[in-house]
């Protein structure tokens, strides 16, 4: 893991305090940041079908075949951290013509969302269900791999902060400094992969999905003020 160490912005600013208060006083404002890229290591593929009839009960039955046999396939290879299975959107509604208004039938759609570490199972996956189109295919990073990098950039961002405020401190004729108010926050960089793939074709049954989990970069700020002591 790479670590690139920014130091973003330093301002000096002078308070000035009553006489019974003591001397001025310096303060010094800065702000430092710690990023590392990291591989996505969560795939997540988004299947979906639509059906279209003349009556609403025809058509929720259409989709409901459509999707309980894409489930029982994905939920053979199901496990939890691995691959997870759930239901995403199911929708009906009518459909009027455009010149009269009058109902002319019905539309809907289903969805099956399928997520995890595997990503061999799951590209698999996509070859063996047939009933749905694939809709989105995506990378994400799970919550274990960002809290890793999170603390380890962490630790580095805020060494590089407290050297840099020592090193500034002596700069301006100070001995030492004592931290004040600090903030850190974190955040993820780079674009996430989604795409939409067109249905397989039967004959491509059991052909894996090729995919590519690309990486994310994950950033942690530190900012805040420190007081310039002799």
């Amino acid at each position: 893991m790479r670590a690139v160490l920014v130091l973003t912005s330093l301002a000096l600013t002078l308070s000035a305090h009553a006489a019974t208060e003591g001397p001025p006083r310096e303060r010094l404002s800065l702000s430092a940041s710690a990023s590392a890229e990291v591989t996505r290591d969560v795939l997540g593929i988004a299947f979906s079908t639509t059906r279209e009839g003349a009556d609403a009960a025809g058509v929720q039955a259409a989709l409901k075949q459509a999707l309980d046999a894409a489930l029982a396939e994905a939920r053979k290879v199901a496990k939890p951290g691995q691959v997870d299975v759930q239901t995403g959107s199911f929708s009906l509604y009518p459909r009027h013509d455009p010149k009269t208004g009058k109902l002319s039938g019905w539309q809907g759609s289903a969805e099956l969302l399928v997520e995890g570490r595997d990503a061999a199972a799951i590209a698999q996956l996509t070859g063996r269900i047939n009933t749905l189109s694939i809709a989105r295919v995506g990378y994400s990073l799970s919550r274990e791999a960002r809290e890793k990098a999170e603390a380890d950039i962490t630790a580095q961002a805020i060494a590089r902060y407290r050297a840099r405020a020592a090193d500034y401190a002596r700069q301006f004729g100070y001995g030492s400094y004592v931290v004040g108010e600090v903030s850190i926050n974190s955040d993820e960089a780079g674009p996430r992969p989604m795409m939409g793939v067109m249905r397989m074709k039967a004959e491509a049954a059991d052909m894996a999905l090729p995919t590519e989990a690309g990486k994310a970069t994950v950033t942690v700020n530190v900012s805040g003020s420190v007081q310039l002591t002799k």
